[in-house]
């Protein structure tokens, strides 16, 4: 396999993890995908009042984006496409994903879903790439019923 070919897996990879790690609720998980001065550049509109738009550092990153879902019964972060330019031990990407939210509302449950854009920057470390930047930005959003099973 080419460097070129094992490095774009590995950023698929990362990018899944991220997913993975904040819809499970693991924080060591999510702030070790993370480069230790890591930038997240979030919305104002998804900022909560008193919170900070922008979270630095991996523990500080993985407590922000854990503590904004935490209210939440479940979400499910569907990665659906990743572009990606690698020159040596950096790269840029973009990522789009479909976040849902799922809320405990009258009647039953709604998902709240997002259709979200990632502009990330990455580095590589002495044994992973991982997340130095990213920056979220919002496309559209729609809200619906659902039914939980199980």
């Amino acid at each position: 396999m080419t460097s070129e070919l094992a490095d774009r897996l590995a950023l698929s990879d990362l990018v899944a993890q991220y997913a993975i790690a904040v819809d499970r609720r693991d924080e060591p998980d999510l702030a070790a995908l993370f480069t230790a001065d890591a930038q997240l550049v979030q919305p104002a509109g998804l900022v909560r009042r008193g919170k900070e738009p922008v979270l630095s550092g991996a523990e500080a990153i993985a407590a922000g984006v854990l503590g904004a879902v935490a209210h939440l019964h479940s979400t499910r972060h569907v990665v659906n496409q990743q572009i990606v330019d690698a020159a040596g031990d950096s790269a840029r990407g973009e990522v789009y994903c479909e976040a849902h939210h799922v809320y405990a509302a009258e009647g039953g449950h709604r998902d709240y879903v997002v259709a979200i854009r990632y502009l990330d920057e990455y580095r590589r470390e002495a044994d992973a790439w991982r997340i130095a930047r990213r920056e979220l930005f919002v496309d559209f959003t729609y809200d619906r019923g659902v039914d939980l099973l199980g």
